[in-house]
């Protein structure tokens, strides 16, 4: 009896607890979709006696750059409890000030949102599609608070609210804090949904699409494939919050392609035409943006916490929080069955050559290219970079490292594997949710592989910018790289000819034939080699040189800003640097092709 007691009491006191919470309230309705609009409502409660901070965010979780999100928000107005209009200031273009208050401010505003994509919003007939720090204003100081939100969804529209906040009913959710709320996107649509449990887990799909239910049916299982191999690797899923991953897939005309992962969902969005298969759509994505559910969510570079809505967020891992995700996103779907195996060897090539020949890799190593990412994460400017030379992706540099290190691992025989590291961090800081830095990774490493391989992969590959010896791991992995046309000539530059003029798409290239030249992306091409380009019909201008040899020199005349000149080019040799499927592999390569690339 007092045990029932004690249990009545403690439920008592919890559902009061719960009771006395103060929430921080929004609605959004679309009576003006047509025009991609919205209206929002925010309601602040129980606020102290001073003027009340309300902000726009200028970054979005997952991107690390700032975007100004509050130029599209205008008709504001501001209330207290009794409908009496208060004054309201702007002390910068992302902030309005509220003051004379009761305690109650109501705040409302029309957003407009026409871009579908991961990190801005997207308002129109067909859905809503709501990246919250492009969509939701929130108040300083009371951050901690929860959040409620209901969605006012269009008469009979069909539309359902998906999103990994939790569902109350009546389409109104709820969010613990608002960094969870600005980490939580919704799509609101006439949406297929499927779902799936996995140890007790549920596995959604909220797909906004115009394809046939059978086509998602057959994309789903493909999707769960992928789900099933990332989840070998480490071992177990991630615990979600309430008990659930949702994969919010928007895959229409109007949409801009992107990703972005979240916490317990993701963003994965395709501009697919209405009369094109479902097919595969995106599916590298999904595989991508599902394996941040571990690395970037919880096996979380330090750097990133807390993350701050106010401006970029800057951080040196990303060559491994994005690139270690990149070098896996192709790879479990070759293991899962979505793409050949031999399709998926035949690809890797493309990558590394790229990273081997980027000029780069001369100025910044891996963490220095990751903190380039305010500047080059969807990030926007007028005036021009010189990135073609300085910079390299860190998606594709780290992960073409990721592949060396899990082709360094296997080719010791020891039973080594990225797999077995990637399970070890998650284990020391992914399941625990510690933050890891750059020092961090590579004390990992020592304890999964040694002390002497770990010092000797950061100090060439990650502190330094030295490549690896690609072509020998590969063929210990029963994999051919080389050029299979090793003595073609090139200009060193892609050149786009519009009405028999020709342009460099970017920059000269340093140490290419056209930079050495000094020739520069500002000047017109007339001719090459004494061939006009008003006559060229080809894509490539290679084409123009294709009887010559690597050595040779050629006439390049140019316009520049009016006066024309002619440059003397020395021809080099194409550095095409590309893998294929060896099938004449020895044995302990062939087996350790196999053990990498099949199904766990």
């Amino acid at each position: 009896m007092k045990k029932l007691l004690l249990t009545t009491f403690l439920i008592s006191c919890f559902t009061n607890f719960l009771l006395s919470q103060t929430y921080n309230l929004y609605e959004i309705s679309f009576d003006n979709r047509v025009h991609h609009e919205a209206r929002i409502k925010a309601k602040f409660l129980k606020l102290e006696n001073k003027v009340l901070e309300v902000r726009m965010s200028r970054s979005s979780p997952g991107r690390y750059a700032v975007h100004e999100f509050a130029k599209n928000v205008y008709s504001v107005r501001a209330t207290d409890s009794k409908g009496n209009e208060l004054p309201v200031t702007r002390p910068n273009p992302h902030q309005w000030n509220v003051s004379g208050h009761d305690g109650t401010v109501i705040f409302e505003y029309t957003l407009y949102a026409n871009r579908a994509g991961g990190t801005y919003s997207g308002i129109d007939e067909t859905h809503a599609h709501l990246n919250i720090p492009a969509t939701f204003v929130w108040a300083r100081n009371i951050r901690h608070r929860p959040v409620r939100v209901k969605f006012n969804l269009p008469e009979g529209s069909n539309w359902k609210v998906a999103t990994q906040m939790k569902d109350l009913g009546n389409n109104t959710f709820e969010a613990k804090d608002t960094y969870y709320f600005m980490d939580s996107p919704v799509e609101a649509a006439d949406l297929h949904m499927r779902e799936r449990k996995i140890d007790g887990q549920n596995i959604r799909l909220a797909l906004h699409t115009t394809a046939t239910a059978q086509e998602v049916d057959a994309y789903f299982e493909e999707v769960i494939k992928i789900v099933e191999q990332q989840k070998a690797v480490f071992g177990e899923l991630p615990r979600f919050d309430y008990g659930e991953y949702t994969f919010l897939s928007c895959y229409v005309p109007n949409a801009s392609g992107d990703g972005m992962e979240h916490r317990n969902s993701t963003f994965v969005v395709s501009s697919k035409p209405h009369d094109r298969p479902l097919g595969n759509t995106s599916m590298g994505t999904m595989s991508h943006e599902f394996f941040h559910a571990w690395n970037v969510e919880r096996i979380r570079p330090a750097s990133l916490e807390p993350f701050d809505f106010e401006d970029a967020n800057m951080s040196g891992e990303l060559w491994f929080a994005e690139g270690f995700t990149s070098y896996y996103t192709n790879l479990f779907r070759a293991r899962s069955g979505n793409m050949s195996a031999e399709d998926y060897v035949n690809g890797l090539g493309g990558a590394v050559n790229y990273v081997m020949n980027a000029p780069g890799r001369k100025y910044f190593n891996p963490i220095e290219m990751s903190y380039r990412a305010p500047f080059v994460d969807a990030a926007s400017s007028i005036d021009p970079d010189n990135n073609a030379n300085i910079f390299i992706s860190y998606y594709t540099y780290g992960s073409v490292l990721g592949l060396a290190l899990d082709m360094m691992l296997r080719t010791q025989d020891n039973g080594k594997s990225l797999d077995g590291y990637m399970r070890h961090v998650w284990q020391t800081h992914g399941k625990t949710e510690i933050g890891y830095s750059v020092r961090d990774l590579e004390a990992r490493l020592e304890e999964y592989a040694g002390e002497a391989f770990a010092k000797s992969f950061f100090a060439q590959y990650i502190f330094k910018s030295e490549m690896p010896d690609y072509a020998g791991l590969f063929h210990k992995m029963g994999v051919i790289f080389e050029d299979p046309n090793p003595n073609s000539p090139t200009l060193g530059a892609f050149v786009r000819v519009n009405n028999g003029v020709g342009r460099m798409v970017q920059n000269a290239i340093v140490g290419s034939p056209m930079y050495e030249a000094g020739i520069e992306s500002e000047d017109e091409i007339i001719s090459i080699d004494g061939k006009p380009l008003a006559d060229f019909k080809g894509r490539n201008i290679d084409e123009l040189i294709g009887d010559r040899k690597p050595g040779d020199v050629v006439e390049v005349e140019i316009d520049r800003w009016g006066k024309r000149m002619t440059k003397k080019v020395t021809l080099a040799a194409d550095k095409n640097l590309r893998t294929r499927w060896d099938n004449n592999a020895d044995a302990a390569a062939q087996k350790r092709r196999e053990e990498w690339l099949k199904a766990k």
